[in-house]
């Protein structure tokens, strides 16, 4: 049976764009977001060699476009990027749900951020290029259509060029927590992928599949708790609440704060009957929250969107109280501050948001300062 409660799935997310962080080196053309389209493979699980494998015309087409022995690392990088993008190579585009081998991604010539990752790194090792995964905790993103995107795990590449760092990421317009990227092991990229694919059979209804997907992820790394979750989902809904406790409590052990294994595994326990347990759940969770500053943040957002300004101010104040280099933060709340007449602490938190922005933003900052004071000035002036 399933509960009629929703219960929360781990993955790894983004959101269209590439952003490339490295010196002296341009942005490359961003992925063209795609219609969706069932690009899951429903057949056996592919082996982790399945997984990475470069296809002989992409080998051909790399070999051809960019492992080229007079070229520098940073021009064999410049190559690969333009190769994967362009509209003569690879013409690669973001679909959300295309968690796929390096082989399917080549054949579909779609990739979300993990398959994409995932590509690049095979390729750009192929190419004698020093690139390994990286994973970040927790991301907010930013894109005009669908507003803010708020996401728990999220991965990306990273680049070595002779004792120079890069970070190549789908996602033009993301805020990593404090910790920022960090490498992990093959195999722990693996069990992103198997996870992935794991939700999408789950989600699909094939549980059997969607069973083996996640004792895979898990056999790849088995302290992942977003795997661990994402079992303890999968056995909740097929009834099988004790098998979901030990999912939880396992997810729970190797990330005590992880905040959709807490959800669910509350309201598992208030399935069962054990209030107690499930009120000490929740409480946990309430905690995590309150110092989690992308959720003041988020909660912030919402109150906005919502007209109620004095309470995005509260949020907001509390997500730069938690979190006070990150800029968007500040510019939330001074957009609050100028929504309620306050145009001086406005001011104030657009010097901030100035300041941290960065040589790329701190043009765009000032000029919308620089629109508060003259607003300012007009209103002074009409009294």
């Amino acid at each position: 049976m399933t509960g009629s409660t929703a219960l929360l799935l781990s993955l790894a997310l983004a959101v269209p764009g590439l952003a490339v962080a490295a010196d002296a080196t341009a942005p490359p053309p961003a992925a063209t977001p795609l219609p969706p389209v069932s690009v899951v493979a429903t057949g056996p699980i592919p082996s982790p060699d399945q997984v990475m494998a470069i296809p002989p015309a992409l080998l051909a087409l790399l070999h051809a476009r960019v492992i080229t022995p007079s070229l520098s690392r940073e021009q064999r990088l410049q190559r690969l990027i333009t190769l994967i993008f362009d509209a003569q190579g690879m013409n690669l585009g973001y679909d959300a749900d295309a968690t796929l081998t390096v082989a399917e991604t080549w054949e579909t010539r779609r990739a979300n951020c993990l398959a994409f990752t995932l590509l690049f790194v095979s390729l750009a090792r192929e190419a004698g290029i020093d690139a390994h995964v990286q994973e970040v905790n927790q991301v907010v993103s930013w894109y005009q259509d669908q507003g803010v995107i708020y996401s728990v795990g999220h991965v990306n590449a990273g680049v070595n060029l002779g004792g120079r760092s890069a970070v190549v990421d789908l996602d033009r317009n993301v805020l990593y927590d404090r910790e920022g990227p960090r490498q992990i092991t093959r195999e722990r990229a693996l069990a992103h992928f198997y996870n992935n694919r794991g939700a999408a059979r789950m989600a699909a209804g094939d549980l059997v599949l969607a069973r083996a997907y996640f004792r895979q992820s898990l056999q790849m790394s088995p302290e992942f708790a977003s795997g661990w979750n994402n079992l303890g989902v999968l056995d909740t809904r097929e009834g099988r609440l004790q098998a979901a406790v030990v999912d939880f409590r396992s997810a729970l052990r190797y990330a005590p704060q992880h905040a959709a294994a807490l959800s669910n595994a509350s309201t598992l326990y208030t399935r069962m009957g054990d209030t107690r347990e499930a009120e000490r759940l929740s409480r946990r969770l309430a905690l995590v929250h309150c110092r989690d500053p992308f959720v003041q943040y988020m909660l912030g957002a919402d109150a906005e969107k919502k007209q109620d300004y004095a309470q995005a101010i509260r949020y907001y104040k509390r997500a730069v109280r938690l979190y006070e280099e990150a800029h968007q933060f500040h510019f939330g709340l001074a957009r609050a501050y100028f929504m309620v007449g306050d145009t001086q602490h406005a001011g104030e938190e657009m010097q901030r948001a100035r300041a941290l922005g960065g040589d790329a933003l701190q043009q765009r900052y000032q000029a919308k300062l620089d629109s508060l004071n003259r607003w300012r000035l007009q209103n002074v002036q009409a009294r």
